[in-house]
């Protein structure tokens, strides 16, 4: 059932809700829409549990899982985990603050913690980042942890990623270089014109 945005301002406790300084910085204002089966709320515990094909969309992040798990500390920090369907992934997606990339990333559970602002992907994790539309880094492992803050992540094999034997694989591109400048580092010669025809002065 496609759960209304009344009741969602009761569970703000959603661990996406605040964006990491390197994320999309417009994405803290905008709304959060949560489409699942089930939901069941704790005031008191500051808990939200929803159930059942869970869809969270929030400016550019998005998150799928078959249950996502959320809970608020007194001092206002989240924290989520989403949980796969058995056989499938947990999903999540996010662009990043002022250019055209995104990080999204899967495994069987994902972390997040608001007050450190990581994410992680654990058992066959498996995360892109996306550049102007087209795959640029990838990185698959048993447990892969994002840090938003910094754009640093780190990559563990283990038995959890059987299909590239226990091992890290990984695939960097480098990024685009900027507009060109002169050899010595400064701007660009410019051309001026000449004033004859064949190039001679007078």
């Amino acid at each position: 059932m496609k759960l209304p945005l009344a009741l969602l301002g009761l569970a703000l406790a959603t661990a996406f809700a605040a964006a990491p300084a390197l994320a999309e910085k417009a994405d803290r204002n905008k709304p959060m829409n949560v489409e699942a089966d089930a939901l069941r709320y704790d005031d008191l515990k500051q808990t939200s549990v929803f159930t059942g094909k869970v869809v969270v969309t929030k400016g550019t992040i998005v998150i799928r899982g078959a249950r996502i798990d959320v809970r608020q500390d007194p001092d206002g920090y989240q924290y989520g985990v989403v949980t796969a369907e058995p056989g499938k992934l947990a999903f999540y997606r996010q662009k990043r603050e002022g250019i055209d990339e995104f990080i999204e990333g899967e495994g069987e559970t994902i972390e997040y913690n608001g007050k450190t602002d990581q994410v992680k992907f654990i058992k066959h994790a498996e995360m892109r980042r996306i550049r102007s539309g087209s795959l640029a880094d990838d990185v698959v492992g048993s447990i892969i942890i994002y840090d938003n803050s910094t754009d640093v992540f780190t990559v563990d094999g283990g038995a959890a990623s059987p299909a590239i034997g226990g091992r890290v694989r990984a695939v960097l591109t480098p990024k685009p270089a900027s507009a060109a400048t002169g050899t010595s580092g400064g701007p660009p010669a410019t051309l001026k014109p000449s004033t004859t025809l064949d190039g001679s002065r007078k």
